[in-house]
């Protein structure tokens, strides 16, 4: 099990891997400043170094905006701001 801590912010993965949760996940990461955001996760080279991984630009919505980044695993992440 790893623990991973980003400022106020932490979760836990675990080695296990179950295909239905995998396909079926999705984690919404809400930051600050999300154009910076985007630029230090597109500093990382993740599409590069690992199979499978994929990395949108900025969506645009009426509700915020959001990029999104699937993992390794397969899950669904998407960085967003909310607009106040």
């Amino acid at each position: 099990m790893s623990y991973f801590h980003i400022d106020d912010f932490g979760f836990y993965l675990q080695d296990a891997y179950v295909k239905d949760w995998i396909d079926n996940s999705m984690i919404f990461f809400e930051v600050s400043d999300l154009d910076a955001t985007l630029k230090q996760v597109q500093g990382l080279a993740l599409t590069d170094e690992y199979e499978n991984v994929r990395l949108s630009e900025i969506v645009y919505n009426d509700w915020g905006n959001e990029f999104f980044l699937h993992d390794p695993s397969g899950i669904l992440w998407h960085f967003g701001k909310f607009k106040t």
